[in-house]
């Protein structure tokens, strides 16, 4: 969709293309393709984006990699294309990725910055869940799978966040990390490429976090949590009020308003 809004023509191909997914980037212009025939790269595009679940031995990549065509992952595109001027917000950990970028993408829109954003999910205040924007902000949910057959990296190391938000972080995905100590070591590449004026904000009360924070962080952090300079004291037993402390002090009380809720 991005690209689609950058002015490129763009075609996909799934094994299976059904909705809402594939409603969805009708709607946006794009044609989809079933299956992989290498025929589809006739004519010839200028550039074909790999995703993580093709393999060699597919009839696309080996295509692809015999007729010499431009190719490169998702990540890296971004990267390339979308991300390297704008101010990046990346939203990483193993819960809640999808809630938290949602919520920091409408806390933007809301505040009138109509930030860009990239969402591993349709939130309910858009109709898309990846979108240019207006403004140099722009949120993307980061995940530390990796990126292609060829770029075993986690996606996240590509997008070179200025703004960081570590949720948490627990042993996951082990079809292609063997332990945590491996999944560690991906999230401190992340935190090695923020930048020394960016900041990082994660929870205190994380050991896997904090083990991993450890072993180096240049930025400024804010921490979150009993210990951490930002905390949350509810007020009621069903935590439907509550106070928010900054360093301390009292910042403000809060409600939460009547809805659907994840």
């Amino acid at each position: 969709m991005l690209a689609r809004s950058l002015g490129h023509e763009v075609t996909g191909s799934d094994a299976n293309v059904y909705p809402p997914m594939s409603t969805l980037l009708e709607k946006q212009g794009i044609d989809l393709i079933q299956g992989y025939d290498a025929s589809q790269l006739d004519p010839q595009p200028d550039l074909v984006i790999i995703g993580n679940a093709m393999t060699r031995g597919n009839p696309c990549v080996e295509a692809v990699l015999e007729k010499n065509i431009p190719f490169m992952s998702g990540p890296q595109w971004l990267h390339d294309f979308v991300l390297r001027d704008r101010w990046v917000l990346a939203v990483a950990g193993t819960h809640g990725k999808t809630t938290t970028a949602g919520m920091a993408t409408w806390i933007l829109e809301a505040c009138g910055y109509k930030p860009g954003f990239v969402i591993g999910g349709v939130p309910g205040n858009f109709e898309v869940s990846a979108r240019l924007g207006e403004s140099p902000f722009f949120v993307i949910e980061a995940d530390e799978y990796d990126c292609a057959f060829f770029d075993k990296r986690s996606k996240f190391v590509h997008y070179c966040p200025r703004t960081l938000i570590l949720n948490n972080l627990e042993f996951d995905h082990a079809d292609i990390f063997d332990d945590l100590k491996a999944i560690q070591k991906q999230f401190h590449h992340l935190v090695r490429i923020v930048p020394g004026q960016g900041r990082i904000i994660w929870p205190e009360n994380d050991i896997n976090l904090k083990q991993t924070m450890a072993l180096g962080c240049w930025s400024e952090q804010e921490l979150v949590g009993e210990q951490g300079h930002w905390q949350a004291k509810k007020l009621t037993t069903d935590a439907s009020e509550w106070e928010v402390w900054l360093d301390g002090e009292k910042s403000r009380r809060c409600e939460m308003g009547p809805g659907r809720r994840t």
